[in-house]
């Protein structure tokens, strides 16, 4: 490891140290990242200026989309000094492997996507576990394993999500793990169908202290909503919202931030409108619009890309359709955000779907010897040098949009 003085860092100070003005601290700041985009800002005897500097980059994390004024200040309630440090110490790594080429890895996990089980009720046609399509084993995370492992990580660990594949409802245990992260105070987030909010789960997912709630809800009529989500039933996914939406008043909880989440595909692309009338209706508190990652996009099979070039990964050119991305040899999610199966393999990130690239097993070793062992040095070298020969990269969101 390098000594700490070589760690890119700036420190912001006044004529009586770090400054203890944060709008000052941030105009310098970002000021200075426009020369320097490899600085990070260190400021050890401000723990102000931490949380504001470094929160900007953290609500800037993938599993983010749009700013919401209540959402993000919960969110920043989660940190803690020691968690800004964390921080501080893994976007340095990023910058400083980014910058020489060499990976280096400092700090914990900033987030962590927890899958809670692979099983699904739908049979959506890009996704693997819809599909069927996995060649690792399916089943259901268990509840031992998950505290065991959050115990090693939930003193650096901010944003959690429970989701990889599979709906995480069918999981029995899944709100009793939310409630051991909400314990934790950790940011906690998951994606469901909806199929299975009723009026005691949405009462429970109350109480369980989940943060972020996002709702899959592709169609504003059964005829358009089962042509991508195979097998649902639309009125369930309008019951199990209302569900949610009266618990939160009832237990006057201002938690979780109900999100509807509508992916834009061919077939539904003409109920935009129609989608943002239908949460504002229920009472949801946000509506957002999603691209989708079509695996076969040069045929397009299920005819899914849409025709409205904002809400669409991919454009059709002279020689056929290809994908809008820019991949670069650099990823952060390498660097802060990590996967984990129901059954303890440690994935780099959420578009290696079938855990292909399995940098470690947690039933084997603890997270802290995957996370530094020699499998995580060699893939983030070989990113650094060659991302496009590794295959998982091949049609990632990096450099395209993915929230419209």
């Amino acid at each position: 490891m390098l000594p700490s003085a070589t760690v890119p860092a700036i420190c912001y100070k006044s004529a009586t140290g770090p400054s203890t003005n944060p709008q000052r601290a941030f105009h310098a700041y970002r000021a200075a990242r426009q020369h320097y985009p490899w600085l990070i800002v260190i400021c050890p005897r401000s723990i102000v200026h931490c949380q504001l500097l470094i929160a900007r980059s953290l609500l800037t994390l993938p599993t983010m989309s749009r700013f919401n004024l209540a959402d993000n200040i919960n969110m920043l309630s989660k940190l803690t000094f020691r968690r800004v440090w964390n921080a501080t110490k893994v976007f340095s790594s990023f910058y400083w492997s980014k910058w020489t080429k060499r990976a280096v890895q400092w700090g914990m996990p900033v987030s962590i996507s927890f899958e809670p089980t692979t099983s699904c009720n739908l049979r959506c046609p890009e996704c693997p576990s819809g599909l069927r399509a996995f060649s690792r084993p399916t089943g259901m995370l268990r509840k031992d394993f998950f505290t065991e492992t959050i115990d090693q990580l939930h003193r650096d660990l901010f944003y959690l999500v429970f989701y990889f594949q599979g709906e995480p409802y069918l999981n029995p245990n899944f709100l009793d793990m939310v409630s051991y992260a909400s314990s934790k105070k950790i940011y906690t987030a998951t994606s469901t169908n909806a199929h299975y909010m009723t009026e005691a789960n949405a009462r429970r997912t109350v109480e369980s202290g989940l943060d972020r709630l996002i709702i899959s809800i592709d169609g504003t009529t059964q005829e358009v909503y089962q042509q991508y989500r195979v097998g649902g039933r639309l009125d369930k996914v309008i019951q199990g919202a209302k569900n949610i939406v009266q618990a939160k008043k009832e237990l006057k909880s201002k938690t979780p931030f109900i999100i509807f989440q509508f992916l834009v595909v061919k077939p539904n692309e003409h109920q935009i409108e129609e989608v943002k009338a239908l949460g504002k209706e229920i009472g949801v508190d946000d509506v957002w619009f999603k691209t989708a990652q079509v695996y076969d996009y040069e045929t397009d099979p299920n005819r899914l890309i849409p025709t409205i070039d904002k809400f669409s990964r991919y454009k059709k050119t002279d020689t056929g359709t290809v994908f809008k991305g820019n991949i670069t040899n650099q990823c952060w999610r390498l660097w802060h955000d990590p996967v984990i199966t129901w059954d303890g393999l440690v994935a780099p990130c959420c578009f290696d779907k079938d855990a292909q690239h399995k940098l470690g097993d947690l039933k084997q070793k603890s997270f802290k010897e995957v996370w530094q062992n020699g499998e995580y040095k060699a893939f983030r070298t070989k990113l650094l040098h060659g991302r496009k020969n590794i295959d998982i990269c091949a049609n990632c969101s990096e450099g395209t949009k993915v929230w419209g």
